[in-house]
């Protein structure tokens, strides 16, 4: 069967199971990469009436708190050298991204692998390498503290989070679950969420039969786990890259922005002399707690509103001038609504 005769196939049984629930239907995806194929091809659009999906906090870029970044720009300006990902310099601070510290002075390196922080390791001596990301580039961080480079981690975990929007201010009848992470973490990882979840793929054709699977367990009352994407997800996961994250990180508390400080939702370098948190304490300590913003990317974040219904979306904040971390990162809701024209 051809993917456009799937196509039909999963639009033709979504439309039948929503009409026998009788009822609204909210469905959340927890993926920028869900994100991106759902606004590029129109699933919203094309979902019956009473089938709603919102985008929840699958961008680790987005998630990371202000005052995190906020602690990296001032570790910056204080002279301490910092490699991250690209994403991560653009990112507004209280007063200014690392990229602006950069122009300021700063030695701030935008860095596309951990080996290249390893060179400027042996360059300057010191660096600090900002950790983002969800379970999926974790990993990739321990390299580097195999290597003796201090870490800054803001690593989060996504059931944790999960399980904060389950019990929410909205409520979420399913979750299509992120497919790279569920790589790491297995299916098993989110047993322990009562609510239908489907593991899904990136392709039109998988979301749409994610969605038809979730329906199916919301019509009959189900509140299991479907593994959507076996070729690359397994019930336990990659162990190899477990057993990395165990050995050089712990599980602690964690701020994402908008959903505040979650328990044991973030990894932190267990090895206090790697651990950029406390070797820079004293400077970290004093940089002061962000103010409230007109961004509403917290919201958004968390499924309460669109990019839409932000004052500044479009207007102030667009990708040469964002406001917020949500139009800054390639996954974060607002970016992609403006790609797609929303």
């Amino acid at each position: 069967m051809s993917e456009q005769q799937l196509i039909k196939r999963y639009t033709e049984s979504i439309d039948k199971i929503a009409k026998e629930i009788e009822r609204d239907i909210t469905i959340m995806e927890v993926c920028g990469g869900h994100t991106n194929v759902i606004m590029r091809y129109g699933i919203r659009e094309i979902l019956p009436k009473n089938v709603s999906l919102i985008s929840g906090p699958g961008c680790p870029v987005c998630v990371s708190s202000q005052h995190d970044v906020d602690s990296m720009i001032e570790l910056a300006m204080k002279g301490v050298p910092i490699a991250t990902y690209g994403d991560m310099l653009k990112v507004p601070g209280s007063r200014y991204s690392l990229d602006d510290a950069r122009a300021k002075g700063g030695k701030v390196f935008e860095i596309y692998s951990t080996t290249e922080v390893i060179e400027l390791k042996k360059r300057y001596g010191n660096i600090i390498f900002f950790g983002v990301g969800f379970e999926t580039t974790a990993p990739m961080t321990t390299f580097l503290l195999k290597n003796n480079v201090c870490v800054y981690s803001v690593h989060k975990l996504i059931p944790p989070a999960l399980q904060v929007l389950v019990n929410g201010d909205i409520k979420i009848d399913g979750f299509l679950d992120p497919g790279h992470v569920s790589a790491i973490i297995g299916v098993k990882a989110y047993r322990n969420i009562k609510v239908p979840q489907v593991v899904s793929g990136f392709s039109a054709e998988r979301i749409l039969r994610a969605i038809m699977i979730l329906l199916e367990q919301i019509k009959k009352g189900k509140d299991i786990v479907v593994n959507g994407y076996p070729e690359v997800v397994t019930e336990d996961g990659n162990l190899k890259a477990q057993r990395e994250l165990r050995e050089y990180f712990y599980i602690g508390d964690s701020e994402w922005r908008g959903l505040g400080i979650l328990a044991r939702s973030g990894l932190e370098v267990k090895d206090d002399k790697l651990n950029a948190k406390i070797k820079y304490r004293d400077i970290i300590d004093k940089v002061p707690l962000p103010k409230k913003s007109a961004c509403r990317c917290g919201e958004i974040l968390r499924g309460l509103i669109e990019p839409l219904e932000c004052p500044l979306y479009r207007k102030v904040c667009t990708p040469e001038n964002p406001q917020g971390a949500c139009m800054v990162s390639a996954e974060g809701s607002c970016a992609i609504y403006y790609r797609y024209g929303r």
